[in-house]
Order: C-alpha cells, then structure tokens, then sequence
C-alpha cells in the first residue's frame, strides 16, 4: 500500500454515480460506502469492541475535541494511540474538533487562529488551532484524520439582519478552512501512516461550495469530505447540496459526508457518489427507546408493545432480534418487544444497550444492501426492501 491510504472502486452503478469499494488502511480494511458508528469519547456508549463488529462495522469514528479534553492526547500516545487503549484493532477516523465551533457556539470564540473552547471539563480556557489540531490527532493515532475547519451554522441558527449576515459568514468559513487547510497540511507531523482528509465548506451556497472544493481539492489528499450539511438545513437543501458536489470531488478518492445519518439522506448521497457516512443517531436513538426498522421508527415506551412477543425487526441478525450465543451452544430467539420495553421502564442499562446494538445492525444492513444493490446492477429493489425510504410526500 502506496501511503496511509489506498481506495479501490469495484463497482459502479449504471447512469448514476453511486459506487461501491474498498478503503485499506494500516488498521485493515473497510468497504463503502460505509457506515460509522460514532465513538466520541473513545467508546460507542455501552458498547464493547467484539459487539460493534458483530454488527458488520468495520471503522468508527472518535472525536479530538472530547479527547484533547480528557484524557488528553499525550496520555493516549503514551498507551499506543487509540487502538491500543479503546481495544478496536479495525480502522479510526477522528473528527478535528472544528464542528464543536459550531455545536458548541454559546462556549466558544473563533477569530482566524482558531477557536478558543471553555472547557466543559473545568471552565478553563482551551485554544485549538489548525496545528494543534494536527498534533492532538497525530498522538491519538487514527488511521483517517480531519482538517480542522470553520463550520457555519445553517441560515436558521443566524441572529441579526439573518441572511446578509449569515452570507458574509459562510464567505469568511469558505476563507478560513482553505487556509486552515493549509497549515494543517504544514503541520501533519505522521502523513506516512495517517491519511488527512480536507473538508469543503459553503453552506447551501453552490457558488461558495464550488470556490471551496476548487481550493480544497488543490492540496493533493488521500480524501475529502463535505461538511456543514448537518447543522439544521432541512433534506432537500441537504440533498440539491450533495448532488451538486459530490460528483466534482476527485473520482479516485474517498467522499465523506459529514454527520448525515437518515436513511433517505443516506441513499440520495450515494447515488451522488458518496463513500463514507456517519451519525450519532443510532446510538442515541438506542439510549431513548427509539429503534430503527425496515419500515420506520418505533418507539419501544408504548404501550402497545406491553405483551409484543416479537423482536424489534424479526429476521434482523442483531444481538437483540437474534439472540446471543450462550457457551452451551445453545441459541437464544432474541428479546422481545415486551422485555425491552420493560427494562425502559425499570430504568434498567441493558434496554439501551440492545437498542443501540440493534439500531447500529439497521443501517450495517443498509449498508450492506447498497452495497449489494449496485454490484448487482439492482437498485429498484434498495426501494423494494426498504419501505422507510420512501418519500413521505408522495404517500397517497
């Protein structure tokens, strides 16, 4: 493998842009697209390593910031980098830090240095630049890392004389990651064995997203992402956004989409031509009852399922709809809707445990039958399956 980072695409879908490949990284592979399970604090909550891949997951996602934060990133280096110390021996991805500038806005002051967080650790004062950045996620060790970025809230989160203010500020983001851009080019000490993605910013803007991937696809990269479409714009915008430039970033290269998780969202980006997903919505969904099935979301608290003997999703392979396997041999049937929403009810750790466990398996699945669906030429039968995709607005 020629650099951290080697991208094979096997198989494109006719008259579409949708493909389906394989990423190698020092850690092992994974094929797209893909789906990652988001393990911010160095864990998917309540989850154990065996367990994520047991769902078919094959890379995860960490989060800088929160790591900068506690334990550190030196103590992590110190322990072999995340690998080591969280037990996941397939391939990381860490997010820079720069889209907790905008989630974290009421904490936070950004200038063209970087952005200055108080800590919600301690209150203290943290400074992440570009070249902090780079080192935080060079001790942490992740096979893929993040440019650190300006990410601008959507047109609804602006204040003030709303969309004049809100345009000069996705102009100043698209400056300012293109020139973060490049000192955290400058600044990545491991670019032997960590692949560096850079992120494209532009709001809804289609002229600004243009100027920004011109200048972002410059920097000769091992992949590129596009950011700031999960910061509360509703799906069409998402989706006219990602038809436009998904299909302009380099063909030979991974295309990442940042934060954007809904089934729908999922599959109109990749027959855009997106590679890599990633969402907290499984496990937090998971944590509050909410599973993800074939045919919508159900909410495991109602009453209805007080004496519903059925799985979430019957013939879903997951731990909670299948079953674990005892050491005798033995296979359990699963739990059942009764049961979990009963250990809801008591408050009980296990119900959101199996939940996430399932909601995670949803959309491996999903993955897996896009996957399928493009190899075989098939992608009528994406819809066939899977009744959730259908459009709402063009329900009877």
């Amino acid at each position: 493998m020629a650099g951290p980072l080697h991208f094979n695409i096997d198989h494109r879908l006719p008259g579409a842009n949708a493909r389906t490949g394989t990423v190698t990284t020092p850690h092992g592979s994974f094929s797209t697209p893909a789906f990652m399970p988001v393990g911010t604090k160095g864990t998917v909550k309540g989850l154990l390593p065996h367990v994520i891949a047991s769902t078919g997951s094959e890379i995860i996602l960490n989060n800088a910031y929160h790591l900068l934060l506690r334990p550190g990133d030196e103590l992590v280096a110190r322990r072999g980098g995340m690998h080591e110390f969280m037990g996941w021996t397939g391939p990381i991805l860490t997010d820079s830090g720069g889209y907790q500038a905008f989630s974290m806005s009421d904490v936070n002051r950004i200038d063209d240095d970087g952005v200055t967080f108080k800590s919600i650790i301690d209150g203290s004062a943290i400074h992440l630049g570009p070249e902090r950045a780079m080192e935080v996620q060079n001790n942490l060790g992740a096979d893929i890392i993040m440019a650190f970025d300006d990410c601008p809230p959507s047109v609804d989160g602006v204040h003030g004389t709303g969309r004049e203010d809100h345009a000069r500020r996705l102009e100043e983001a698209v400056g300012r990651t293109t020139d973060w851009m490049a000192r955290c080019v400058e600044s990545h000490a491991r670019p032997d064995d960590q692949a560096l993605f850079g992120i494209i910013q532009g709001g809804t803007d289609l002229e600004l997203r243009s100027r920004s991937l011109e200048e972002i696809t410059r920097f000769d990269l091992p992949g590129y992402a596009i950011g700031g479409v999960a910061v509360g714009e509703e799906p069409g915008l998402i989706h006219s956004v990602v038809r436009a430039v998904a299909p302009q970033l380099p063909e030979d290269r991974p295309r990442y989409l940042m934060g954007v998780g809904y089934e729908r969202d999922i599959v109109a980006a990749v027959e855009a031509g997106i590679d890599m997903f990633d969402c907290v919505l499984p496990t937090r969904n998971g944590r509050s009852a909410s599973a993800f099935t074939r045919s919508g979301r159900m909410n495991l608290r109602n009453a209805r399922f007080r004496e519903d003997d059925l799985p979430i999703e019957p013939g879903c392979p997951c731990l909670a709809c299948s079953g674990d396997q005892p050491l005798s041999g033995d296979r359990q049937r699963g739990f059942s809707r009764a049961y979990l929403r009963h250990l809801f009810q008591a408050e009980e750790m296990l119900g959101p445990i199996l939940v996430s466990v399932h909601n995670i398996q949803h959309f491996q699945s999903l993955m897996l039958d896009i996957r399928r669906a493009i190899r075989d030429d098939a992608w009528p039968s994406l819809f066939r399956d899977w009744p959730v995709l259908e459009d709402p607005a063009q329900k009877g």
